[in-house]
């Protein structure tokens, strides 16, 4: 049986990253708008030259399209135009504006804003609201007036900037994302907005567009590490995991206390199939003492499938209690997992950490799936009497189990006590979803002593109920010798 590994690739927004980029002071921001912005500089272009597969430049619709008539016209202002302008009434509110803000009456310059700002005033005042609301950490109150700096002045490209982090801050990637895009369009081009703009890419699942934005963050800024494991995550997630496993062995190089970095590293050999590595990653996180219960039970599955049964049950128990009020379902899981494997010594090991751990807190359903475990253990170990005594105990916690009634009548059986089985049996089969099985071992056990016009409507019932190519072989043989009897 092979067990499905779940990779886990958690993480976490790099929340101090945004307040850097909003550190610079209001004050500065008002100095700038009452300067002549700079002349920009005009890019080198690469004229592309269509292969001859390719459409022409003459069936393109492009040339058509309203948005890019709309783009060629703006190409005649100079890039360097991404600022609104204020006449000189407006300036002279911005002056008191930020002497309000100088003296830390943020509240009384908000007010003096509202009162400023009209359909026809600059963007410039819709702006600056929004700075001081998103200073003030009210979010949602800073989004309307970011819109509407926008809406006046579509090339406001510090609007858009920080319209962006805002909706980052708020967890709306995909808006985050075509503001970010719309910033940089306009000429941005430091890192943490390409950087917060792969983060958006990434958690939308649009994992060669992060991988973009994520090398150039780095190519702006090679020192922050949140840029290259979003990297590296890119390359998880394209499940180029050589090349994921690679960089973040070259990031814990300089960087080997970092747990996130060992973990991501580990999942990465195992999407390349390389599973003793993973473990060997998984333990030393352990040893670290930064191993979750995810994690060590991603160890013993992988111990599992490596059939090292005494390790795996070690990493299970390790697992639930690392957080026991929620791992007594995988623990049971992983019981269940070792049964199947016949590694009876170390599933009876498991079973004894689960009831130690959680002797007061299981449910009957959960007793009963344990009870129903050690009754396999009892019968590979050719333990009859401890068997029917486990099974008996299910039965007392739920009278309506038909799987252990069932296996109470084979168990009877096997033992020569057949009325006592089709007692069983005959029980089994008035619960619903049992009927079919019950039935069938109940047709066989009067077909072992020869009553076999007796197990016909049995036989017949069950697959009726349940059709299996088996059982249709089986009931055609018994068929043929009841009617030569």
């Amino acid at each position: 049986m092979k067990i499905e590994m779940l990779i886990n690739s958690k993480y976490s927004e790099p929340k101090g990253l945004i307040r850097k980029a909003f550190a610079p002071a209001l004050l500065l921001a008002f100095v700038c708008l009452l300067i002549t912005p700079s002349q920009g500089s005009e890019s080198n272009k690469i004229k592309l030259k269509p292969e001859k597969s390719a459409m022409t430049e003459l069936d393109l619709k492009i040339w058509n399209d309203p948005e890019f008539k709309e783009r060629f016209a703006e190409s005649y202002m100079a890039e360097s135009e991404v600022e609104p302008r204020v006449t000189k009434s407006e300036r002279e509110v911005i002056m008191e504006i930020m002497d309000l803000i100088s003296d830390d009456k943020m509240n009384k310059a908000a007010e003096m804003l509202k009162d400023e700002i009209t359909e026809a005033s600059s963007a410039v005042f819709d702006f600056t609201l929004a700075n001081i609301h998103f200073q003030n950490e009210e979010l949602e109150k800073a989004i309307k007036p970011y819109k509407n700096a926008v809406e006046k002045f579509p090339r406001f490209r510090r609007a858009w900037k920080n319209l962006a982090l805002i909706h980052f801050r708020m967890k709306n990637h995909k808006k985050a994302a075509e503001a970010f895009t719309k910033y940089l369009e306009l000429g941005g081009k430091d890192s943490i907005s390409f950087g917060l703009l792969g983060f958006c890419y990434s958690s939308m699942g649009k994992s060669v567009s992060a991988e973009s934005a994520y090398r150039m963050a780095i190519l702006l800024d090679p020192e922050t590490l949140d840029w290259k494991m979003g990297l590296a995550r890119s390359f998880f997630r394209q499940e180029r995991f050589g090349a994921a496993a690679a960089l973040c062995g070259k990031l814990i190089e300089n960087n080997p206390g970092r747990p996130d970095l060992w973990l991501l590293q580990a999942n990465a050999y195992i999407g390349q199939n390389k599973p003793l590595e993973a473990a060997e990653v998984f333990e030393f996180v352990d040893h670290l003492g930064e191993s979750t219960a995810d994690t060590l039970n991603m160890l013993g599955d992988i111990y599992v499938n490596e059939k090292l049964y005494d390790m795996a049950a070690k990493s299970y128990a390790r697992a639930m209690k690392k957080n026991p009020d929620e791992n007594l379902e995988r623990a049971i899981y992983s019981a269940k997992v070792l049964s199947a494997r016949a590694a009876m010594d170390e599933t009876k090991q498991l079973i004894k950490e689960i009831q130690k751990l959680y002797a007061d807190k299981m449910k009957d359903k959960t007793k009963k799936e344990l009870l129903k475990i050690q009754a396999r253990i009892a019968v590979a170990e050719g333990e009859g009497k401890q068997e029917v005594e486990v099974l008996k105990k299910i039965v007392e916690l739920d009278p309506l189990d038909g799987e252990a009634l069932i296996l109470l009548g084979q168990n009877s059986a096997r033992n020569g006590n057949d009325e006592q089985a089709i007692f069983y049996f005959e029980r089994a089969a008035k619960i619903e979803g049992f009927e079919a099985d019950a039935k069938l071992r109940h047709g066989q056990l009067l077909v072992r002593n020869g009553q076999y016009k007796k197990a016909l409507p049995l036989l017949k019932r069950a697959q009726t109920l349940q059709p299996q190519e088996n059982v249709q072989k089986y009931l055609e043989q018994v068929e043929r010798i009841a009617k030569q009897r």
